[in-house]
């Protein structure tokens, strides 16, 4: 089976980047995701402040919001809010603002010195003993900051002293749960999702206790839960999050709103990894049936879930379905202009049809689809983007399948230079085209360049990833198929399918397939030398895995 690859991110739910946002005349989002701090507007700083050493000043306020995060309505005011509030509230979002400015006009490093400065100031308050909700609000901006600027280290140790100063404050703390939303996001971005989901709970106990059980605010964490239980596999309990999201969206916006769109998307991608693909159809297609009755069947946003629809028809083998979903799902988001032509989504429905095109025998079908991903990324991004390497090793394997080896080594060739010039000689990167290249080489008949690439390719993955490592074995598999052919010693050959058998029997089981296909060379090697007292108990071996494969194939 071809197996294409797609750069990516998920839109709509990326879990830490993405929360689902509850907008009406009355309310705003209660809490504010990573990608909404992104998008909101920035404040201008004053003339009279400079840029480099602009200090919060740190005041005593009765209640504040988090850079934008509280309903603005009187409902959920402060009824007598003090003008002292707001210049805190303000001063955030200003620093904040700025920090989305440097970094968007390419000036990371006076980013930097912003947020360094910043953080000095609160932590001279910190280790004065002052550890109350303000210094909470200030890290928790500048742990935003830090991570609009990519420092992640540093965005972990912010985390854990925000931690210390949470866990001393009470529940009752003005805006406690707006930071742990934060900081369950945060942790999220980190992958630490144990984390993440321990501090969205702590926010759902605080938010029930204040709002109630049955509150549109509720939304956001249990959606940010649901994620983070996935990634855990906890599905159980991922399911039953997005179920109770749904159903207070469904009480409150009615059985037809857009905002159900993100849950509904959500839990039909979870339900299709959990295999219950006629649960995840009946989703899929209840959102396709909201966008097309509010936009129409010619609108791009009805794209989305066709692809997702694609994917359910795949699971349920009805390919030609699939095949139809994508291409009109392309055709629509392509015709409305809803997306750029580079855009990563239309370029993973690419790789998803033209994958499934190669499947079922349409593959030149698949490689004019890959072809128009690579000439779509060359176009909007040059000819030397790093985005470009999928494209081309996807074609190349493409080629290869079409035994076209020739055009498959252009392309590889093309990527091995592009990985070194970006990586060097050494990274462990560069050593995944280099042996799809020994491969193409081999069938070739290069078989000298071949080998040459093979040792190298188990050279650096044996320093980067441990001498029994699978990286180390699938270079070595591929290393003594060369061989064989350049007709090397064969007591070394035996030696290094001992060694794969061993690093397979650890990764996949002594009973696995892979054991079973290594074995038979084994066996062909011992009979070949006269290691009989060897060869007896390998052959015995082999038959029984023999057997159970075939009463697998043909029970």
């Amino acid at each position: 089976m071809l197996r294409l690859f797609s750069c990516h991110f998920i839109i709509l739910l990326l879990f830490g980047v993405i929360f689902f946002c509850i907008r009406s005349s009355k309310e705003l989002s209660h809490t504010l995701s990573l990608y909404e701090l992104k998008s909101m507007n920035c404040f201008s700083l004053s003339n009279q402040i400079q840029k480099h050493n602009y200090i919060i000043p740190i005041r005593t306020v009765s209640k504040f919001s988090l850079a934008g995060t509280a309903p603005r309505s009187d409902t959920y005011s402060a009824p007598n809010q003090s003008p002292r509030m707001g210049n805190f509230e303000s001063e955030l979002e200003e620093l904040f603002g700025e920090v989305k400015r440097l970094v968007r006009i390419g000036n990371k490093n006076d980013a930097i010195d912003l947020l360094n400065a910043n953080y000095e100031a609160v932590k001279e308050r910190l280790n004065g003993a002052t550890k109350g909700i303000e210094e909470a609000a200030i890290l928790d901006v500048l742990a935003l900051g830090y991570l609009a600027v990519g420092d992640f280290k540093f965005v972990d140790s912010l985390l854990d002293v925000m931690k210390e100063v949470v866990d001393n404050l009470e529940d009752d703390a003005p805006r406690l749960d707006s930071i742990l939303m934060h900081m369950g996001s945060m942790y999220a971005t980190l992958s630490k999702f144990g984390k993440s989901l321990e501090t969205y709970q702590k926010a759902v106990y605080i938010m029930e206790r204040t709002y109630g059980e049955d509150s549109n605010f509720l939304v956001t964490p249990y959606l940010a839960m649901a994620k983070a239980l996935g990634f855990i596999g906890n599905a159980t309990k991922a399911i039953e999050k997005y179920q109770r999201a749904i159903t207070l969206l469904e009480s409150e916006r009615g059985a037809e709103s857009k905002d159900l769109v993100v849950p509904l998307l959500g839990l039909g991608n979870l339900l299709l990894k959990e295999a219950r693909v006629n649960d995840a159809e009946t989703h899929f297609t209840r959102v396709l049936n909201i966008y097309m009755k509010l936009y129409g069947q010619n609108d791009g946003r009805i794209g989305m879930p066709m692809g997702s629809l694609a994917r359910v028809k795949c699971a349920q083998g009805k390919s030609d379905e699939a095949i139809n979903l994508y291409k009109r799902a392309l055709t629509v988001m392509t015709d409305s202009k809803y997306m750029s032509p580079d855009d990563s989504i239309m370029e993973k429905m690419r790789v998803d049809l033209a994958e499934l095109l190669h499947n079922v025998g349409r593959g030149q079908e698949g490689r004019e689809l890959l072809e128009e991903c690579l000439l779509i990324t060359q176009k909007f991004k040059g000819k030397e983007h790093p985005s470009l390497l999928t494209n081309m090793i996807n074609l190349a394997t493409s080629y290869s399948q079409s035994k076209n080896y020739a055009e498959a080594e252009r392309l590889l060739r093309r990527v091995l230079q592009m990985t070194i010039n970006q990586k060097g000689t050494d990274d462990q990167s560069i050593s995944f085209p280099m042996l799809h290249l020994a491969v193409t080489l081999y069938h070739l008949k290069q078989d000298e360049e071949a080998e040459k690439l093979a040792l190298e390719v188990l050279r650096i993955r044996e320093k980067a990833f441990g001498r029994d490592s699978l990286p180390v074995g699938e270079a070595l598999d591929c290393l003594v198929s060369i061989q064989t052919r350049l007709g090397k010693d064969d007591g070394e050959l035996l030696e290094q399918l001992k060694r794969v058998l061993s690093i397979q029997e650890k990764e996949f089981g002594h009973e696995s397939e892979e054991v079973m296909v290594t074995l038979k060379k084994i066996v062909f090697y011992l009979d070949k030398l006269g290691k009989k007292d060897e060869k007896f108990p390998m052959q015995r071996r082999l038959s029984v895995l023999g057997k159970k494969y075939k009463q697998m194939i043909h029970p």
